[in-house]
Parts: C-alpha cells; structure tokens; sequence
C-alpha cells in the first residue's frame, strides 16, 4: 500500500511538471504581446501638452488656451496621427489647427466653415490656412446641412465646438446636417459636440438670444439620425453659470457640455 501511494504520488509530480512545461510560457507570452501592443498604442498617440508647447503656435492661440483649456477636450476625442477628421464650424481655425497637429503627418482635417463666414473670422482663417501647421488641412467653405465635398467619407472623427446652437437660427436643415454627419463616418467613427448649456425646457428656442441650447434637445436630434451616445465629459461643466445670460458675455462663468456620440460599427 506504502509502494502504491508512492507511486501515485510520484505520477502526479510528474503531471505537474509537464503541465508547467507546457501551459508555464503562455502566459508569459500574452505579457509581452499586450505589453508590446500597449507600448505601440503610446508611441503612436501624441503628446496633447507637448502639442500645446510647440513653439510655433501662436500668441494669440496661446492666449484662447486660457480660457478654453484645450487638453482635457484633446484627451477626450482622442485624435490620432493619420486620422481623416472633420471640424465643423471653423470659425477662425483654432480647433482645427488643433486637430491638424494631433493627426499629423499623414492625416487630414477638413475645416468647414459657412459660404457667409462673416469677415472678422474669415480673415483669420485665412490667414491661418497660410501657416505650415494646417499644411494637410482643408479649406471646407461649405454649407452646415451639407458639409463635405462629394467623395469624402470613411472620416474617424468629426468635431462640432460651440456652433451647433448656431444652426437653430441659422438657414439649416439640422435634421440633414446630422445625416450628413453620420454618412461621412466610417462604422465606429466618433462624432463629439460641445456647446453653452441651456436650462431644461428652452430646447433650441435661445440659440439665437443666449447662444445657449439644452443638452437633451441636443442629445435627441443627434440620436435621431442613427449615433450611440457613448461618453460625456464635465470638465468645461461650470456650476456658477445661471444660464441665464448670452454664452459670449466675458468674464462670466459658462456651463459647457460635451459630449461624444459612435456611429454603430
């Protein structure tokens, strides 16, 4: 009986050796493949302090830094190099020029502005068009209910900052703007919005008086033309606004939501 346990004893050691022979690397070789895909994934993403420091930005962009505080937005949509990106309403270029940085140097970013663009913004969207930083980016004079030139699409990312409250009172077919929007995805491409916060119950009603719109109207309209909701970020939230003011008063503390929707993949 002594012998016999032995035995039995010693074919289970030898079991357990062999079992850790054969299962003992696999795990260390799924550490070093998602250590390497993870190593890549940091190499590959920029440096969004780092691109906010390069030397060649302007004073004046610098200045707008204060008061827009660019890097948690950067962090949250999550540009990329190579990515085809689409910034809707322009304006004088600041998020796009942003943008065409973070997907450089083989991306490109379409920014898109009104035909009646008026002058002020115009002129410095011109102007910065002629800088070496938006060397891969588009001039996209173009309407807001049909944004992009025929043939593009497949975009990764689609950005829309403090314009869509515009669109209310403006000439637009909000609801074919955000079809358009979802047609010029690629399945999974993001679409992330931020405006002024208005009070539950105005909907779209101050767009024009506030410059404001309520974030459920907004949140509706958007899913009505297909997107998921999948993120929101609260870190241009401000608790002080009343909301009760127009968004663009100085010096006045502005509750700002943002807000990132997926087309389904």
């Amino acid at each position: 009986m002594t012998t016999k346990y032995f035995g039995k004893q010693l074919l289970a050691v030898y079991l357990l050796c062999f079992l850790a022979l054969a299962c003992g690397p696999m795990p260390r070789f799924a550490v070093f493949a998602v250590g390497d895909a993870q190593a890549q994934e940091m190499q590959d993403a920029p440096s969004y302090a780092s691109l906010l420091a390069a030397p060649d930005r302007s004073d004046t962009d610098r200045q707008a830094d204060k008061r827009r505080d660019p890097l948690p937005f950067l962090k949250f949509a999550a540009p990329r190099p190579g990515m085809k990106v689409l910034d809707m309403g322009a304006g004088g270029g600041y998020s796009s020029e942003l943008m065409a940085r973070a997907v450089a140097p083989s991306g490109i970013v379409y920014a898109q502005n009104p035909i009646d663009l008026s002058d002020k913004p115009k002129a410095a969207f011109e102007a910065r068009m002629a800088t070496p930083a938006m060397k891969h980016t588009v001039a996209d004079m173009r309407p807001f209910d049909d944004p992009l030139p025929p043939g593009v699409n497949d975009l990764d990312l689609i950005t829309f900052l403090f314009y869509y409250h515009d669109t209310t009172y403006m000439n637009v077919d909000r609801a074919a703007m955000d079809k358009a929007l979802f047609r010029a995805l690629k399945p999974g491409g993001y679409l992330v919005i931020a405006d002024h916060s208005a009070l539950a119950g105005q909907g779209t009603s101050v767009g024009k008086t506030l410059h404001r719109i309520e974030e459920d109207a907004l949140k509706q309209e958007v899913r009505a033309a297909g997107f998921n909701l999948v993120g929101e970020g609260d870190f241009w939230r401000n608790p002080a606004d009343t909301h009760d003011f127009p968004s663009y008063k100085p010096n006045m503390p502005v509750d700002n939501f943002v807000l990132k929707f997926q087309k389904p993949k």
